[in-house]
C-alpha cells in the first residue's frame, strides 16, 4: 500500500509542476470586464510577464512590461535506483521532495490568490477610474497546480512516517546463508546388511 501512496504522491507533484508551469506561461491571468461597457471596442488580457490588447478585428498587439519593479505588489522512490537501494535513506530523501513539493504548492497559492485579490479589490472599488479586470482561467490552472502539488507532497511525507514505523526486520535484506543439509554417512563393509547377503565378490 506505501508503494502505491509513494507512486500516486510522484505523480500528482509531476503533474502539479507541470501545471504551474503551464500557469506561468499562460497569457490569461486577468481579462478585462465588460461589464457596464455599451460598446467593446478591445479585450485587454495580462499575465505576469506582458500586456496584451485585441481589436474588433481580432488583431492582437501586445508589448512586455518594461520593469517588475513598476508592477504592483506581489509575493525518491523504492523503484528506482536513485540515491542507493538502502530503504531508509530513500524514505528521507522522498520525505524532503515531499517538503519541497509543499512549499512550491504553497507559494503558487499565495501568489496566486494575492494576485486575485489584487483583481477583485479593483472591480468593486467604485473609487478605482482605471481598467476593471476579471479572473482569468490561468488563476483556476494555478489553484488546481498548486493543490496537485500539495496533495502529492503529503502522500511523499506520510509514506515516509509510515516507512519508519515499519518493522526493520522485515524492511532489510536478508543476508544470503548457504544451506546446511546433513548428508547420509556411507555405510561401512561390516555395517551394511546387503555385504553379508550377496558377499563382495557380488559388486565387482
Amino acid at each position: 500500500m506505501s508503494v502505491a501512496v509513494e507512486t500516486f504522491g510522484f505523480f500528482m507533484t509531476a503533474l502539479g509542476l507541470l501545471m504551474l508551469g503551464v500557469t506561468l506561461t499562460n497569457s490569461y491571468w486577468r481579462v478585462s470586464t465588460v461589464h457596464g461597457n455599451v460598446i467593446t471596442t478591445n479585450t485587454i488580457y495580462e499575465n505576469l510577464w506582458y500586456s496584451c490588447a485585441t481589436d474588433s478585428l481580432g488583431v492582437s498587439n501586445c508589448w512586455e512590461f518594461p520593469s517588475m519593479l513598476a508592477l504592483s505588489g506581489m509575493l525518491g522512490l523504492r523503484c528506482t535506483t536513485v540515491g542507493g537501494t538502502d530503504g531508509s535513506k530513500k524514505a528521507k530523501l522522498a520525505a524532503i521532495a515531499g517538503a519541497l513539493h509543499i512549499l512550491a504548492g504553497l507559494c503558487g497559492m499565495v501568489a496566486i490568490s494575492w494576485y486575485a485579490a489584487n483583481i477583485t479589490q479593483d472591480f468593486f472599488n467604485p473609487l478605482y477610474a482605471g481598467t476593471k479586470y476579471e479572473l482569468g482561467p490561468a488563476l483556476y490552472l494555478g489553484w488546481s497546480a498548486s493543490l496537485l502539488a500539495i496533495l502529492g507532497g503529503i502522500c511523499l511525507c506520510s509514506h515516509c512516517c509510515c516507512f519508519s514505523r515499519e518493522d526493520p526486520a522485515t524492511r532489510s535484506r536478508l543476508p544470503y546463508k548457504a544451506s546446511t543439509a546433513v548428508l547420509p554417512q556411507v555405510a561401512s563393509d561390516e555395517g551394511d546388511s546387503s555385504f553379508g547377503k550377496y558377499g563382495k565378490n557380488a559388486y565387482v
